[in-house]
């Protein structure tokens, strides 16, 4: 079994579905609304657990409602959860996600996220260090960020840095991951670049491998080498939300399979994922996933 360890945020999602994005200064009513587990950390953690991995999550937890949910949640998911903190006095972190013909726009507010310390981290070391993969995102101090990259090149074990929400990193610290996994903006971005620049030139100036995702086109990978494509799936799409973490997930669950058939296990779960709604309610299972990779060659 896949040893997979996340280092990341915890959210309870707060999604409204609308027939349209609304503007500045102005009120419609929704079609519906639903609240559901969410964080970048935490819903990598459920897809790579339902994908066959053994996941430890580290990341941290308010004192309100929501923590206790999100919780119960992730152990249902059989999720480990020895390194998630309860912050007292603090609130559990929150997205409020509007869907509207199948696109998404976020707000995240980190709350108890903001408290993932790279003390924590460190106290982490003996899972990370049995791990197969780490994976980090970008909604948690990024000090931490960066103590995961470097604990993981110290006891050499593969991270896989998840740019999102992105930012300009210190090149030092792209040169730690195994891989970086932006979509093309959060590549210009993380490399203080042009983001209408051709995405395959942004690869090569990297100085880490990069695996690319292109939405329905797909997804672009380089380890040192020149980008290689992936063609995505076609399915009817519902919800987007997720669809990135899914993808993610997955890389970390089947990397030791190779990057190539990683990279097509991942792109077929990120559209297995986007046919349901909600970041966690689409994420497929194993068998599912194994299932629809062979009736589609």
């Amino acid at each position: 079994m896949t040893r997979v360890v996340v280092v990341g945020s915890i959210n309870m999602d707060l999604v409204t579905l609308s027939p349209r994005f609304v503007g500045p200064g102005e009120t419609i009513l929704g079609e519906r609304f639903v609240t559901v587990p969410g964080g970048k950390g935490a819903n990598q953690a459920v897809a790579a657990a339902r994908l066959g991995a053994e996941v430890a999550l580290v990341g941290a937890l308010g004192d309100d409602g929501f923590g206790q949910q999100l919780r119960d949640g992730l152990a249902r998911e059989g999720v480990q959860l020895d390194h998630v903190r309860h912050i007292a006095d603090c609130g559990s972190g929150t997205a409020s996600i509007t869907v509207a013909g199948g696109e998404n726009q976020i707000i995240v507010v980190p709350a108890a996220n903001a408290c993932v310390t790279p003390a924590q981290v460190e106290q982490a070391q003996a899972i990370i260090s049995r791990a197969d993969a780490v994976l980090v995102q970008m909604e948690i101090p990024l000090e931490s960020v960066e103590a995961t990259l470097r604990l993981g090149q110290r006891l050499n074990v593969p991270v896989i840095l998840n740019p999102a929400p992105a930012q300009k990193l210190p090149e030092a610290w792209l040169k730690l991951a195994r891989y970086v996994t932006p979509n093309q903006h959060e590549l210009a971005i993380l490399l203080g670049a042009d983001e209408h620049e051709d995405f395959r030139e942004l690869m090569r100036r990297a100085p880490c491998p990069v695996v690319l995702t292109r939405g329905a086109e797909g997804a672009w990978y380089s380890d040192h080498s020149e980008p290689a494509h992936q063609p995505g799936f076609t399915i009817d799409v519902v919800d987007t939300t997720g669809a990135g973490d899914t993808f993610n997930a997955a890389l970390a669950t089947f990397l030791h399979e190779g990057l190539p058939v990683a990279v097509r296990k991942a792109c077929a779960a990120a559209a297995l994922s986007i046919s349901r709604l909600g970041a966690q309610g689409g994420m497929p299972r194993a068998k599912e996933l194994e299932t629809w990779l062979a009736r589609h060659g």
